[in-house]
């Protein structure tokens, strides 16, 4: 799980992250971390919608080469 502090320095810097969900790339959701608690994290997307995911998954920035979290 993600913790408290890494999605604050996120939401500060603006950073685009990727948030993997499973094993599949196109499953991906990229945005910047606009609210959380504690079992939630609001992202929002190029086209300005908003997801709310699980804070289990797998988050890293966007411009990093993709962990696939089964590995």
């Amino acid at each position: 799980m993600i913790t408290d502090e890494q999605l604050n320095n996120y939401r500060l810097s603006g950073e685009m992250v990727r948030v993997v969900r499973d094993s599949l790339e196109e499953n991906d959701v990229k945005g910047i971390v606009v609210a959380w608690d504690d079992n939630h994290v609001l992202i929002r997307r190029r086209n300005r919608k908003v997801v709310k995911l699980d804070r289990n998954y797998w988050f890293q920035p966007a411009d990093e080469p993709r962990k696939n979290p089964e590995a």
